[in-house]
């Protein structure tokens, strides 16, 4: 049993429902460390019945608690914030034993899941409405907003904590109840959350956790008669399937899925503020980002400068054990390992230069020898149509190809199915201007590094998804809309 999880005092193989830890009686998934793939913990698959009784809870608990004022339901959330802060260590630690991020990136992460709890409580008193003047005599047209009732939340491995944070915040607030499913490979800190969340006074019911795998317990979840919404982050596979498997009864859904960030990097630009913010982008969680950097357009008059630093900085990356002070952990499981080689293989085949591969200098440390463990690698394309340069590769691959001008380089960026997050550096405000008007992603950094703000938008174009999250727009996003004529003749 992992002692982190005796700590909270979470039972082995359980799930939680309506504030009670039940044993979940399905078969039975390892979870492992993917630094030395040693078991750290054991989840079983959520029965039907179980999770129809998760479902159940919430769609119980709902009437009260979209009754409770909006301001109280921030309350909790509150103090839900606050024990997430005062464990903060001892969640940042089994994040990176159940990942395998860095400990320094793991205790941003968990910081940024208090965030954007206490970001949605924030917003308790700005859930408007509108009031219009009526036609008829005598009567006015109100528009409420009111919450849909049940909702799934689906959630990826890269980041765990943060996304169940900015998929409960938003929900619970606007009297929304929650069913969460943590993905299997990372279940562990969801389930610490949802102890957090008990120990926060949360009515039973208003917030569950089910564990299992998509395909079972998070399809029979999202096709559940009594779920309105479903909020997912994950891939495009799991998206189109769970846009499928909703369509029957015509569900609301948000999803949030894969990237293909274009990295515009013009002659006029700082370039070694460039070159820093490209590995940022690039390496963070190793590159298991939806945003991160994955394509790189290097303006010809700056395009070997550039190549250049950028090679030699990821040469001095830092991969290894995700405790110690290092720049890159392992891979979340051995299927992306193995992904990222035929990736790699796939790219040099078709034409792609290899300009630093140090998987063919580097190992892990003997005492790795069996996590996921995958080095950066630099390639030089010079077609836009290769493999690498339009599929998402989720991992420290980077492939950079020169480029003409700013028209060529947004025609590039823009021919693809993705359209989540762009980067563009730049110090001219007319070419800034064009990147606004002409790139086809929902969001946009000019000269700077990634990472979302919690009052902002984060939103994809084309097969990143549909719905957005954060900031105002995002809460809005789990409210719908009911229109009352109101004739007090």
């Amino acid at each position: 049993m992992n002692k982190l999880l005796e700590r909270f005092g979470i039972a082995k193989q359980h799930i939680f429902i309506k504030n009670e830890w039940i044993y979940a009686s399905g078969n039975t998934i390892a979870v492992s460390n993917p630094v030395n793939g040693k078991e750290i913990g054991q989840i079983n698959e959520t029965s039907v019945s179980q999770t129809d009784s998760a479902v159940s809870a919430a769609l119980t608990a709902f009437p009260a608690w979209s009754a409770t004022p909006a301001p109280e339901r921030a309350r909790y959330l509150y103090a839900f914030a606050d024990l997430i802060d005062a464990n903060l260590e001892d969640l940042a630690l089994l994040l990176t034993q159940e990942q395998g991020k860095p400990l320094l990136e793991a205790r941003a992460e968990v910081s940024f899941s208090s965030a954007f709890l206490r970001h949605a409580a924030e917003a308790a008193r700005r859930l408007e409405g509108e009031i219009l003047p009526g036609d008829a005599r005598d009567e006015h047209i109100m528009i409420h907003r009111v919450p849909y009732g049940v909702v799934a939340g689906i959630t990826a491995w890269n980041f765990p904590v943060a996304l169940f944070t900015r998929k409960v915040g938003p929900a619970l607030v606007t009297g929304n109840t929650i069913v969460i499913k943590p993905h299997e490979l990372t279940p562990l800190t969801a389930l610490v959350l949802a102890e957090l969340a008990r120990k926060a006074g949360l009515p039973a019911g208003v917030l569950n956790v089910v564990t299992g795998a998509g395909r079972t317990v998070g399809e029979h979840l999202v096709k559940h008669p009594d779920v309105s919404l479903i909020s997912m982050t994950g891939s495009v596979r799991a998206g189109r399937e769970i846009y499928a498997a909703a369509s029957h009864d015509i569900k609301t859904i948000r999803l949030e899925l894969g990237g293909k960030a274009p990295f515009i990097v013009l002659a006029d630009a700082d370039l070694d503020k460039a070159v820093q913010a490209a590995i940022q982008a690039k390496f963070v969680n190793g590159g298991q980002v939806c945003t991160a950097n994955d394509r790189m357009y290097i303006e010809e008059a700056i395009y070997d400068k550039f190549v250049a630093k950028f090679t030699e900085a990821v040469r001095n990356l830092r991969t290894g054990d995700p405790l110690e002070q290092v720049d890159l952990g392992p891979r979340a499981s051995q299927p992306e390992v193995s992904k990222l080689h035929a990736i790699l293989e796939r790219a040099c085949r078709s034409g792609a230069k290899v300009l630093l591969n140090l998987n063919d200098s580097s190992g892990p440390d003997p005492a790795h020898t069996n996590g996921n463990w995958f080095y950066p690698a630099v390639l030089e394309v010079t077609s836009n149509d290769l493999e690498i340069m339009q599929e998402e590769t989720f991992g420290p691959i980077a492939p950079i190809m020169k480029v003409s001008s700013l028209t060529e380089a947004i025609t590039y960026a823009n021919q693809s199915k993705y359209g989540l997050s762009a980067y563009v550096f730049t110090q001219n405000n007319r070419n800034i201007m064009r990147c606004v008007a002409e790139l086809q992603f929902g969001e946009i950094f000019i000269n700077r590094g990634a990472g979302e703000s919690v009052h902002a938008f984060h939103a994809g174009y084309k097969l990143s998804g549909i719905g957005g999250e954060d900031g105002k727009h995002g809460i809005e996003g789990y409210l719908r809309k009911k229109t009352l004529y109101n004739n007090f003749s």
